[in-house]
């Protein structure tokens, strides 16, 4: 049977800035599985990474404010932990891979060194069990284990990704929390590392949430896909199911934005406008200013309704009519 294990309830983050209040996540609210991986997918400044923050309990106080919600992992709330107790939930059962290679890694460390820090952190290993076990992590994401040695700099941007994999994998953690890893790498390298971080996590049975731009990516890794807008959850649903039937009209308008291979060239249909200010939201939908179908409904109370099974949307247009549109 499938487990609830990592829930999220009405999660809502703010940050203040020079006296405005930006309404970074605005009662995000999901369940996570065992061995699952779910795809958070938005537009730049929509709140993804905040998301994946407020999990791991990282979001710089000022100017970040957890504001209220629920994050409760494996039965345990970590909203309620002091930090002491998410030290040692942090990169043993919870992980990050954090967006930059670049500057998530010390160049003044060797990349063994770095590694090891995070086992002897964790673990009760001696010095030879730990250097052991890095040399074993590091062949583990296909880098040759007397690499260890080296520094950061020694690395093209594709290894590095591969080390700060190996860094977040280093104690087989229960949860991934996957900030666009592929987003600094070439297209055959993006590949390969996806490649790599699936059979690991299928290996490890880790679950997974993966945070892109990239509808292609989610395609190739994820299960379930959470559509995000301003802080909100829009579109919440089964990978096959979400892209077999987008319901939300920012869901249509990001597939509309990519071209099809398979059919004439067309001119894209990019969507309109541009994302609203977060310190000042829309009233009622965040996305009607730039919306195609928005009517007076749009600006009040926006139900987020099931509309199919396992299928969720936060919309009041016609979900039938337009995911035949699509």
């Amino acid at each position: 049977m499938s487990e609830k294990f990592l829930q999220l309830k009405n999660v809502e983050v703010v940050y203040t800035s020079g006296g405005d209040i930006v309404h970074a996540v605005n009662g995000v609210s999901f369940d996570l599985e065992k061995g699952e991986t779910l795809g958070l997918v938005g537009e730049t400044g929509a709140g993804k990474t905040t998301i994946a923050r407020a999990i791991l309990r990282i979001l710089p106080n000022p100017p970040a404010i957890f504001k209220g919600g629920e994050i409760i992992l494996d039965g345990q709330n970590l909203v309620e932990l002091s930090e002491n107790e998410m030290l040692k939930i942090r990169g043993d059962k919870i992980a990050m891979i954090f967006q930059d290679p670049m500057t998530a890694l010390n160049p003044l460390m060797t990349i063994g060194d770095q590694i090891l820090e995070v086992l002897m952190l964790h673990n009760s290993y001696s010095k030879e069990e730990g250097h052991k076990r890095v040399v074993e992590i590091l062949e583990m994401v296909g880098i040759p284990g007397e690499r260890y040695v080296e520094y950061p700099h020694q690395f093209s941007g594709g290894m590095k990704q591969r080390v700060v994999i190996a860094m977040a994998l280093a104690c087989d953690p229960e949860l991934l929390l996957a900030d666009e890893p592929t987003t600094a790498l070439d297209v055959t390298i993006q590949a390969q590392v996806l490649e790599m971080i699936n059979d690991l996590k299928k290996k490890l049975n880790t679950s997974m949430i993966l945070i892109t731009h990239d509808l292609g990516v989610v395609a190739q890794t994820c299960d379930n896909v959470a559509v995000i807008y301003a802080g909100q959850i829009v579109e919440y649903a089964e990978k096959v199911e979400l892209f077999d039937h987008p319901q939300h009209p920012y869901t249509l308008g990001l597939f509309g934005s990519l071209p099809e291979m398979n059919e004439g060239a067309e001119r894209l249909k990019p969507i309109d406008g541009m994302p609203p200010d977060p310190t000042n939201l829309p009233k009622g939908c965040p996305f009607n200013p730039r919306c195609p179908h928005a009517t007076e409904k749009c600006f009040g109370t926006i139900p987020y309704q099931e509309t199919a099974p396992g299928h969720f949307t936060r919309c009041v247009m016609d979900f039938k009519q337009e995911g035949e549109k699509k």
